[in-house]
Protein backbone atom coordinates (compact mmCIF):
# COMPACT_ATOMS: atom_id res chain seq x y z
CA UNK A 1 0.00 0.00 0.00
CA UNK A 2 1.22 3.50 -0.87
CA UNK A 3 0.19 6.50 1.20
CA UNK A 4 -0.43 9.73 -0.71
CA UNK A 5 -0.73 13.08 1.10
CA UNK A 6 -2.47 15.82 -0.88
CA UNK A 7 -0.74 19.15 -0.21
CA UNK A 8 -0.90 21.02 -3.53
CA UNK A 9 -3.64 23.48 -2.65
CA UNK A 10 -3.03 27.21 -2.19
CA UNK A 11 -5.03 27.69 1.01
CA UNK A 12 -6.69 30.92 -0.12
CA UNK A 13 -9.24 30.78 2.71
CA UNK A 14 -6.37 30.90 5.20
CA UNK A 15 -4.73 34.07 3.88
CA UNK A 16 -2.55 35.79 5.04
CA UNK A 17 -1.06 32.71 6.78
CA UNK A 18 -0.81 30.76 3.53
CA UNK A 19 -0.12 33.50 1.00
CA UNK A 20 3.50 32.36 0.77
CA UNK A 21 3.40 29.27 2.93
CA UNK A 22 1.80 25.82 2.46
CA UNK A 23 -1.21 25.02 4.59
CA UNK A 24 0.04 21.51 5.46
CA UNK A 25 3.16 23.02 7.07
CA UNK A 26 1.25 25.45 9.31
CA UNK A 27 2.01 24.60 12.92
CA UNK A 28 -0.45 23.18 15.41
CA UNK A 29 1.05 22.73 18.86
CA UNK A 30 4.54 23.58 17.54
CA UNK A 31 4.39 20.87 14.85
CA UNK A 32 3.37 21.09 11.17
CA UNK A 33 -0.11 19.68 10.49
CA UNK A 34 1.33 17.10 8.08
CA UNK A 35 3.55 15.65 10.84
CA UNK A 36 0.45 14.42 12.65
CA UNK A 37 -0.45 12.46 9.52
CA UNK A 38 3.03 10.96 9.46
CA UNK A 39 2.45 9.76 13.03
CA UNK A 40 -0.61 7.86 11.82
CA UNK A 41 1.31 6.34 8.90
CA UNK A 42 4.26 5.27 11.05
CA UNK A 43 1.78 3.36 13.19
CA UNK A 44 0.92 1.18 10.17
CA UNK A 45 2.91 -1.79 8.90
CA UNK A 46 1.14 -1.60 5.53
CA UNK A 47 2.51 1.68 4.16
CA UNK A 48 5.42 0.70 1.90
CA UNK A 49 5.91 4.23 0.54
CA UNK A 50 4.84 7.72 1.54
CA UNK A 51 4.18 10.13 -1.33
CA UNK A 52 3.36 13.83 -1.02
CA UNK A 53 2.18 16.02 -3.87
CA UNK A 54 2.57 19.79 -3.75
CA UNK A 55 2.84 22.64 -6.24
CA UNK A 56 5.73 24.58 -7.73
CA UNK A 57 5.22 27.57 -5.43
CA UNK A 58 5.73 25.50 -2.26
CA UNK A 59 7.95 22.68 -3.52
CA UNK A 60 11.19 24.07 -2.06
CA UNK A 61 9.55 24.56 1.33
CA UNK A 62 8.50 20.92 1.40
CA UNK A 63 12.02 19.91 0.39
CA UNK A 64 13.30 21.83 3.42
CA UNK A 65 10.69 20.19 5.65
CA UNK A 66 11.59 16.75 4.32
CA UNK A 67 15.28 17.21 5.15
CA UNK A 68 14.35 17.93 8.75
CA UNK A 69 12.30 14.82 9.56
CA UNK A 70 13.31 11.28 10.46
CA UNK A 71 11.35 9.77 7.56
CA UNK A 72 13.28 11.73 4.93
CA UNK A 73 14.40 8.65 2.99
CA UNK A 74 10.91 7.12 2.98
CA UNK A 75 9.08 10.13 1.52
CA UNK A 76 8.91 11.01 -2.15
CA UNK A 77 7.81 14.50 -3.14
CA UNK A 78 5.89 15.27 -6.34
CA UNK A 79 5.69 18.73 -7.91
CA UNK A 80 2.50 19.13 -9.95
CA UNK A 81 4.13 22.21 -11.57
CA UNK A 82 1.19 24.55 -10.95
CA UNK A 83 1.99 28.04 -9.68
CA UNK A 84 -1.29 29.65 -8.60
CA UNK A 85 -4.92 28.93 -7.68
CA UNK A 86 -5.85 29.73 -11.29
CA UNK A 87 -3.96 26.79 -12.77
CA UNK A 88 -4.14 24.30 -9.89
CA UNK A 89 -4.99 20.70 -10.73
CA UNK A 90 -7.33 20.25 -7.77
CA UNK A 91 -7.54 17.24 -5.47
CA UNK A 92 -8.79 14.86 -8.17
CA UNK A 93 -6.29 16.16 -10.70
CA UNK A 94 -3.44 15.68 -8.23
CA UNK A 95 -4.54 12.14 -7.39
CA UNK A 96 -4.60 11.32 -11.10
CA UNK A 97 -1.20 12.99 -11.53
CA UNK A 98 0.42 10.75 -8.89
CA UNK A 99 -1.48 7.59 -9.85
CA UNK A 100 -0.16 8.10 -13.39
CA UNK A 101 3.41 8.66 -12.18
CA UNK A 102 3.09 5.41 -10.21
CA UNK A 103 1.69 3.62 -13.31
CA UNK A 104 -1.63 2.91 -11.54
CA UNK A 105 0.07 0.15 -9.55
CA UNK A 106 -0.64 -0.70 -5.93
CA UNK A 107 -3.31 0.23 -3.45
CA UNK A 108 -3.43 3.89 -2.40
CA UNK A 109 -4.33 5.39 0.95
CA UNK A 110 -5.01 9.08 0.21
CA UNK A 111 -5.02 11.69 2.98
CA UNK A 112 -5.75 15.41 2.85
CA UNK A 113 -2.72 17.34 4.09
CA UNK A 114 -4.97 19.70 6.07
CA UNK A 115 -6.91 17.03 7.98
CA UNK A 116 -6.31 16.41 11.67
CA UNK A 117 -7.89 13.47 13.51
CA UNK A 118 -7.27 11.45 16.66
CA UNK A 119 -8.14 7.85 15.75
CA UNK A 120 -5.53 5.49 14.38
CA UNK A 121 -5.83 4.14 10.83
CA UNK A 122 -5.53 0.42 11.54
CA UNK A 123 -9.27 -0.32 11.82
CA UNK A 124 -9.97 1.80 8.74
CA UNK A 125 -7.39 -0.10 6.67
CA UNK A 126 -8.70 -3.46 7.90
CA UNK A 127 -12.27 -2.50 6.98
CA UNK A 128 -11.19 -1.14 3.58
CA UNK A 129 -9.30 -4.32 2.71
CA UNK A 130 -12.37 -6.38 3.55
CA UNK A 131 -14.33 -4.36 0.94
CA UNK A 132 -11.85 -4.61 -1.95
CA UNK A 133 -11.94 -4.28 -4.92
CA UNK A 134 -14.16 -1.33 -3.95
CA UNK A 135 -13.19 2.08 -2.58
CA UNK A 136 -13.62 2.99 1.10
CA UNK A 137 -13.68 6.51 2.53
CA UNK A 138 -13.42 7.92 6.03
CA UNK A 139 -16.51 9.51 7.57
CA UNK A 140 -17.19 11.60 10.65
CA UNK A 141 -20.47 12.41 12.37
CA UNK A 142 -20.55 16.13 13.15
CA UNK A 143 -23.88 15.63 14.98
CA UNK A 144 -24.94 18.99 13.62
CA UNK A 145 -26.73 19.27 10.26
CA UNK A 146 -26.15 23.01 10.10
CA UNK A 147 -22.37 22.45 10.17
CA UNK A 148 -22.63 19.54 7.74
CA UNK A 149 -23.67 21.83 4.87
CA UNK A 150 -20.01 22.86 4.50
CA UNK A 151 -18.92 19.32 3.61
CA UNK A 152 -19.83 16.30 1.52
CA UNK A 153 -22.85 14.82 3.29
CA UNK A 154 -23.22 11.04 3.21
CA UNK A 155 -25.99 8.51 3.69
CA UNK A 156 -25.09 4.84 4.28
CA UNK A 157 -27.11 1.65 4.04
CA UNK A 158 -26.94 -1.11 6.68
CA UNK A 159 -23.90 -2.63 4.94
CA UNK A 160 -21.95 0.67 5.23
CA UNK A 161 -22.23 1.26 1.50
CA UNK A 162 -22.67 4.87 0.43
CA UNK A 163 -26.09 5.37 -1.15
CA UNK A 164 -25.76 9.13 -1.52
CA UNK A 165 -23.08 11.81 -1.23
CA UNK A 166 -24.11 15.42 -1.70
CA UNK A 167 -21.35 18.02 -1.91
CA UNK A 168 -22.16 21.00 0.37
CA UNK A 169 -25.97 20.70 0.23
CA UNK A 170 -28.07 23.61 1.49
CA UNK A 171 -30.32 21.22 3.42
CA UNK A 172 -28.26 18.21 4.60
CA UNK A 173 -30.12 14.94 5.06
CA UNK A 174 -27.67 13.80 7.74
CA UNK A 175 -24.75 15.05 9.83
CA UNK A 176 -22.43 12.32 8.54
CA UNK A 177 -19.72 13.90 6.39
CA UNK A 178 -16.86 12.72 4.21
CA UNK A 179 -13.32 13.24 5.44
CA UNK A 180 -10.47 13.67 2.97
CA UNK A 181 -9.39 10.08 3.57
CA UNK A 182 -9.71 7.42 0.90
CA UNK A 183 -8.56 3.85 0.28
CA UNK A 184 -8.37 3.04 -3.41
CA UNK A 185 -7.54 -0.61 -4.23
CA UNK A 186 -5.48 -0.96 -7.40
CA UNK A 187 -8.50 -2.39 -9.23
CA UNK A 188 -10.37 0.91 -8.79
CA UNK A 189 -7.61 3.37 -9.73
CA UNK A 190 -8.28 3.73 -13.45
CA UNK A 191 -11.87 4.81 -12.91
CA UNK A 192 -10.43 8.27 -12.32
CA UNK A 193 -9.51 8.37 -16.03
CA UNK A 194 -13.16 7.91 -16.94
CA UNK A 195 -14.23 10.65 -14.53
CA UNK A 196 -11.75 13.20 -15.87
CA UNK A 197 -12.60 12.51 -19.52
CA UNK A 198 -15.91 14.31 -18.99
CA UNK A 199 -15.18 18.08 -19.03
CA UNK A 200 -18.29 18.68 -16.93
CA UNK A 201 -16.78 16.79 -13.99
CA UNK A 202 -14.96 18.87 -11.38
CA UNK A 203 -11.28 18.08 -10.85
CA UNK A 204 -10.98 20.36 -7.82
CA UNK A 205 -13.14 18.69 -5.18
CA UNK A 206 -12.55 15.07 -4.25
CA UNK A 207 -16.10 14.85 -2.88
CA UNK A 208 -17.51 15.29 -6.38
CA UNK A 209 -15.40 12.38 -7.59
CA UNK A 210 -16.49 10.14 -4.71
CA UNK A 211 -20.12 11.10 -5.36
CA UNK A 212 -19.70 10.11 -9.02
CA UNK A 213 -17.85 6.94 -8.04
CA UNK A 214 -20.58 5.88 -5.60
CA UNK A 215 -23.07 5.96 -8.50
CA UNK A 216 -20.69 4.17 -10.85
CA UNK A 217 -19.35 1.55 -8.46
CA UNK A 218 -19.67 0.46 -4.85
CA UNK A 219 -18.10 2.80 -2.29
CA UNK A 220 -18.06 2.04 1.44
CA UNK A 221 -17.79 4.32 4.44
CA UNK A 222 -15.97 3.85 7.75
CA UNK A 223 -17.01 6.13 10.62
CA UNK A 224 -14.23 7.63 12.75
CA UNK A 225 -14.74 8.57 16.40
CA UNK A 226 -13.06 11.09 18.75
CA UNK A 227 -12.31 14.27 16.77
CA UNK A 228 -11.62 15.37 13.21
CA UNK A 229 -10.91 18.79 11.72
CA UNK A 230 -10.63 19.94 8.13
CA UNK A 231 -8.39 22.98 8.55
CA UNK A 232 -9.75 24.93 5.62
CA UNK A 233 -10.75 28.21 7.23
CA UNK A 234 -8.96 30.68 9.47
CA UNK A 235 -11.46 30.21 12.32
CA UNK A 236 -10.96 26.42 12.25
CA UNK A 237 -7.18 26.84 12.35
CA UNK A 238 -7.39 29.14 15.36
CA UNK A 239 -9.85 26.83 17.15
CA UNK A 240 -7.60 23.80 16.61
CA UNK A 241 -4.55 25.77 17.79
CA UNK A 242 -6.43 26.65 20.96
CA UNK A 243 -7.56 23.05 21.46
CA UNK A 244 -4.05 21.63 21.11
CA UNK A 245 -2.57 24.24 23.46
CA UNK A 246 -5.13 23.30 26.14
CA UNK A 247 -4.07 19.66 25.84
CA UNK A 248 -0.37 20.40 26.30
Amino acid sequence: MKALILAAGYGTRLYPHTRNFPKALLKIGNRPIVNYLLDKLQDLNDASRILLVTNNRFFKQFQGWKRGINLNSQIRLFNDLTTSPKDKKGAVGDMHFVFSKEHFRGDFLVLGGDNLFKSNLRDFISFAKSKRPFTTIGLFNLKNKREACHYGVVRLNKNKRIVELQEKPKSPKSSLVAMCLYYFPQESLRLINQYLKDPLNCSDTAGNYISWLSRKDKVYGFIFEDFWFDIGHIHTYKNVERLMKNKE
